[in-house]
């Protein structure tokens, strides 16, 4: 499993806790399925930049912020 999506699905976790939300009202509330939603979570699934960007819309953050602090590999 590439750190990458690691990474990343503990980021989008982070901030979705910060909205108290739970996984399933917060996939429903930016139009995705759960199931989808969670395997992005927990770093199984690649995601395209257009869900990327419906998940940081629906966290109320940019792109900028969202990958602050996320490590890149070279």
């Amino acid at each position: 499993m590439s750190n990458i999506k690691i990474e990343i699905g503990q980021r989008i976790k982070q901030l979705r806790l910060e909205t108290g939300l739970s996984q399933e009202k917060f996939a429903l509330s930016i139009g995705m399925d759960r199931t989808y939603f969670a395997s992005v979570e927990n770093g199984k699934r690649n995601i395209s930049i257009v869900n990327l960007e419906k998940i940081i819309n629906g966290l109320n953050t940019s792109f900028s912020n969202f990958f602050e602090g996320i490590p890149f590999t070279q």
